[in-house]
């Protein structure tokens, strides 16, 4: 039996191929009246311009991600809308992983102005997981460090980002059945599409030369590491935070205290993701 030709209608993207420049454009409702969306959309679309995902973001904003073929036609969108009293125009920009994020969720994740720290807590581990997941997708070398207290689900939101971006993970160190530190790799591990995840409480306190050294072999393969407590890592390894590409605060709350009193006392071998499956 024949489909009827029109059943699989054709997408944005196969109907303008040669639109494949991304931008992020974000705008504020400065008179939020009924229709400007549409007005605004309609306008995008007479300049040649699609869009891909839009959503409110904040409680004022609108954000989109959008694609041309020419970023001539967005800077001519701009102007015109300087003489729309409704909307203000904020971004335009290359997409960034916060920019992502927050069209899809609605809100942007919590940055510091070093403009490396972003900061979580325990009911956006959700959030959390989508962004590690685009940043395991980023090939090369990165190096994340997650800070977070005992418990709140630094190791389960690593493990699942790797099951979004589907990698493989591999422990260079952990207590999350047993403590583990590896002091080798078999060849098929030696892969730069792997995540490789370091306790840095166990590194730290390890006195396993053979495990220090694979680690520091580790550091300079170009593929994605990911360090918990990295400030205990660094005061053993050498490393400073400038060495580090992301990090990332989990919390209970965002008032609470991220310590390492627990670890000093060397109490790091208790397995503190032991709620690992009740995460979610």
């Amino acid at each position: 039996m024949n489909e009827p030709k029109d059943m699989y209608p054709e997408t944005d993207l196969d109907q303008y191929p040669e639109r494949n420049i991304e931008q992020y454009l974000e705008y504020e409702n400065v008179i939020n009246r009924p229709g400007l969306l549409g007005d605004i959309s309609s306008l995008l679309g007479n300049l040649g311009i699609s869009i891909n995902t839009i959503n409110g973001v904040e409680k004022t904003r609108r954000g989109l991600i959008v694609r041309t073929d020419n970023v001539d036609k967005l800077r001519r969108f701009v102007y015109i809308s300087q003489y729309v009293d409704d909307i203000k125009i904020s971004k335009v920009r290359k997409p960034e992983v916060r920019d992502r994020l927050a069209v899809r969720h609605g809100r942007f994740i919590k940055r510091d102005e070093d403009k490396k720290t972003y900061r979580f807590t325990r009911d956006e581990i959700g959030i959390l997981v989508d962004f590690l997941g685009e940043l395991f997708l980023e090939k090369g070398h990165r190096l994340i460090g997650i800070r977070g207290m005992p418990r709140v689900g630094k190791t389960e939101s690593i493990v699942a980002a790797s099951v979004t971006a589907k990698k493989k993970w591999l422990f260079l160190s952990s207590t999350l059945i047993k403590q583990t530190e590896r002091k080798s790799l078999l060849k098929g591990e030696y892969h730069d599409g792997n995540v490789y995840i370091i306790d840095g409480a166990v590194t730290a306190n390890s006195t396993n030369r053979e495990h220090k050294n694979l680690i520091r072999e580790l550091m300079s393969f170009p593929a994605v590491k990911v360090v918990e407590h990295p400030d205990l890592f660094n005061d053993d390894m050498k490393y400073t935070m400038d060495d580090f590409d992301y990090i990332i605060e989990l919390r209970e709350h965002e008032d609470q205290k991220i310590t390492y009193e627990k670890h000093k006392k060397k109490h790091w071998f208790e397995n503190e993701d032991m709620d690992f499956f009740n995460g979610f």
